[in-house]
């Protein structure tokens, strides 16, 4: 399954929403810096799909706010 992924890096709280066109909605706390916030992201993810972290791909996006990932 690809998903969607819209991240807000620098948030006040971490959270995942999806939104009603599909597209989910990463709040992290974590600063865009060498992928950090990338990898928050795969934890989140990993946590609200209740799947190993190792089961979810980034497809397109290492350094943009809109990414593509595949579980």
């Amino acid at each position: 399954m690809r998903i969607t992924v819209r991240v807000i890096p620098r948030a006040k709280i971490n959270r995942v929403e999806i939104q009603p066109d599909g597209v989910v909605r990463v709040h992290t706390t974590t600063a865009p810096t060498d992928g950090k916030a990338t990898n928050d992201v795969i934890k989140m993810l990993a946590e609200h799909y209740k799947v190993p972290k190792t089961s979810i791909k980034l497809i397109r996006g290492a350094t943009s706010r809109d990414k593509i990932f595949e579980i």
